[in-house]
């Protein structure tokens, strides 16, 4: 007989490329103003400032291809990144330890409501509504760090319709992907299955129904996702 006094919520994972087995997700943290040219194009600094983070729900997270326009909203945009997932982690990671927490590394979208968001900053209200809604991070498959080794450069893309919309290096990340993990660290206790979305270069848009999004990271699987 269960303990529990409902039923238990499943457990959110991510395929892995070349094994039958899933990647377990705990929380997920997306850094904000990671590239500078982004950084601009929303208004921002583009130097190096403290860095900011959000959240968004383990269970945004979707491997399926398709991403469902939301509702309450006619302004949503796509944002590429590059997600690192991690197999342990603790609080005051050092800088030179960070690396060792990596489990490996995927394509993802930040999916984003920016009416909503736009609202919410000039409200001073936290931007959850705009950024942790259902299936708001659309995920390709995780390549173990074993295979890749640590993917600190290499071309990130996005087209939409085969146009190219988002293009950007990850060697232009205003934080280094040790220095998110080692950062975070001494604010949050991290763990296996915390998965960190680490920024997205400039050109973020619009999408609309119908639209074929393909996002890649040079290095590891693309991914294609069709917005429904």
């Amino acid at each position: 007989m269960s303990k529990f006094v409902i039923e238990t919520p499943k457990i959110v994972a991510v395929p892995v490329s070349g094994s039958d087995a899933l990647f377990p997700v705990r929380r997920i943290y997306c850094i904000g103003r990671n590239y500078a040219a982004h950084s601009v194009e929303m208004g921002g600094d583009p130097n190096r400032e403290t860095p900011f983070f959000f959240q968004k729900n383990p269970d945004n997270l979707d491997a399926s291809g398709e991403f469902p326009y939301p509702a309450h909203s006619t302004n949503v945009h796509h944002e590429i990144e590059m997600a690192v997932a991690l197999k342990s982690g603790g609080s005051n990671i050092p800088l030179d330890q960070a690396l060792e927490h990596v489990y490996g590394y995927a394509v993802s979208l930040d999916m984003t409501r920016r009416d909503l968001q736009d609202r919410a900053k000039k409200q001073g209200r936290p931007w959850e509504i705009s950024k942790a809604f259902e299936r708001s991070a659309p995920i390709g498959l995780i390549h173990p760090a074993s295979e890749t080794g640590y993917l600190s450069e290499g071309r990130i893309e996005l087209k939409v319709n085969g146009e190219v919309r988002q293009e950007g290096d990850l060697n232009q990340m205003i934080w280094k992907v040790p220095e998110m993990i080692s950062y975070l660290s001494e604010y949050f206790e991290l763990a296996a299955g915390d998965v960190i979305l680490s920024g997205t270069p400039s050109g973020v848009g619009a999408v609309k129904v119908g639209d074929r999004m393909e996002a890649s990271v040079e290095g590891i699987s693309s991914k294609v996702v069709t917005v429904i």
